[in-house]
């Protein structure tokens, strides 16, 4: 008996486990975060930005052999105890021109915790729920909807998210 997949749902995550002297500097992304936010303008280019999707790039094309094109990338600032609305990075009017892959980047948070949904042939509805550290990511298909929520009712959390083209 043979078996062939012909698709899957793929979930990376782990810790950025950058170089000592080479640390992804979190603060300068927060504060970025806060910047773009509060002018309403996109999110701007930074060392501290660039270490992380080269990281990203380099990390999925060795560990995995695929490569990403970065996209869009922009930084959310959840209240305590507030619950993202549902989060789905596509077109699905236009597919083809859609992100291919979403990254969440825990910049600066605290008992934050990521639902994303998803379908396993007939038992649709299923959720995976996991929790989104600081200096950790998720990223999976774009085709998923997701949700992201700051369970503590103390501090802010900051969440950076960058989309990504499958080449």
């Amino acid at each position: 008996m043979k078996k062939i997949v012909l698709s899957e749902i793929d979930l990376h995550y782990g810790k950025i486990d950058m170089p000592k002297g080479f640390e992804i500097d979190r603060d300068k992304l927060q504060s970025a975060i806060l910047s773009s936010q509060i002018k309403n303008s996109k999110f701007p280019f930074s060392r501290e930005w660039d270490k992380l999707i080269t990281y990203m790039r380099d990390h999925i094309n060795v560990e995995h052999g695929f490569i990403l094109l970065n996209k869009e990338t922009w930084g959310n600032v959840y209240k305590p105890k507030e619950v993202s609305i549902p989060l789905l990075n596509i077109d699905p009017i236009d597919l083809r021109n859609s992100h291919d892959y979403t990254c969440l980047y825990g910049v600066n948070v605290k008992d934050c915790s990521v639902r994303i949904h998803y379908d396993d042939k007939r038992r649709a509805g299923r959720s995976w729920d996991m929790p989104l550290k600081n200096n950790e990511f998720i990223m999976f298909p774009s085709t998923q909807m997701y949700y992201i929520t700051n369970n503590q009712k103390d501090s802010l959390n900051f969440v950076q998210t960058i989309t990504y083209e499958f080449v």
